[in-house]
């Protein structure tokens, strides 16, 4: 059984940042979608939305910034485990060798 294809979501940010970056001058579309690994079909979609809805366009969509605050978190609470053990080795390390 084949899965279903998940489609990669962008944020808000990112879109117009895409955007922006097709405007400035000496660069193409081709070039911009290359470094930001998107394909120029896509590019466009967004300049069409972009240009139909200004800037009410690209609400709701992309990763949340409540997403990103709980991996934060999360990467936060294991980064302190990691340091309170290194701290506990510490004292052990440090009784052993008196």
């Amino acid at each position: 059984m084949t899965r279903p294809k998940r489609y990669k979501r962008f944020s808000p940010e990112f879109k117009r940042e895409a955007l922006r970056l097709c405007s400035e001058d000496g660069t193409t579309d081709t070039l911009v979608c290359e470094e930001l690994g998107i394909s120029t079909r896509q590019l466009r979609r967004w300049r069409d939305e972009f240009r139909l809805l200004g800037d009410e366009a690209f609400t709701g969509k992309g990763r949340s910034g409540t997403e990103e605050l709980t991996k934060l978190k999360r990467e936060l609470a294991k980064v302190k485990q990691e340091r309170d053990f290194l701290k506990e080795a510490v004292v052990f390390f440090a009784k052993e060798s008196k």
